[in-house]
C-alpha cells in the first residue's frame, strides 16, 4: 500500500513538471493543446509506473491495457475542461485546468493497474 502511495506522488510530480518540458517540442495551440498535454500526461504516468514497478514493493508491472486506460482517463479529464457546465458544477475550485487530465490519467492507471 505504501508503494502505491509513493507511486502516485511520483507520477503526479514527474508528469506535472515533465510534460511542459516535453511539450515545448510539440507545436500545438488552441483547444487541442489540452488533449496533447493529456496524452503526454498519460504516457508519462505509465512510464513512471513501469519504472516504479521495479523499484517499489507491491507495484505490478503495467501492461498495454493499463496504458490504454491511462490515456483514456487523461483524455476524459481533458474533455471535462472543455465543458463549462461541468466545470461550474465541480465544487472544488482548482486553479489550473492542467490538473484534470493529470488526475484522470492517474485514476485511469489505478483502475486498471492489475
Amino acid at each position: 500500500m505504501l508503494g502505491l502511495i509513493i507511486l502516485i506522488a511520483l507520477q503526479f510530480a514527474i508528469a506535472f513538471f515533465g510534460a511542459p518540458l516535453l511539450l515545448k517540442y510539440i507545436p500545438v495551440q488552441g483547444d487541442l493543446a489540452i488533449f496533447v498535454k493529456a496524452a503526454m500526461y498519460g504516457v508519462i504516468v505509465w512510464i513512471v509506473a513501469l519504472v516504479g514497478a521495479f523499484a517499489l514493493k507491491d507495484v505490478n508491472v503495467p501492461s498495454g491495457r493499463t496504458l490504454a486506460a491511462t490515456l483514456i482517463g487523461a483524455l476524459i479529464g481533458a474533455a471535462i475542461t472543455l465543458v463549462p457546465q461541468i466545470m461550474s458544477a465541480i465544487p472544488l475550485k482548482i486553479p489550473s485546468k492542467d490538473y484534470f487530465p493529470l488526475i484522470g490519467a492517474i485514476i485511469g492507471y489505478m483502475i486498471r493497474r492489475a
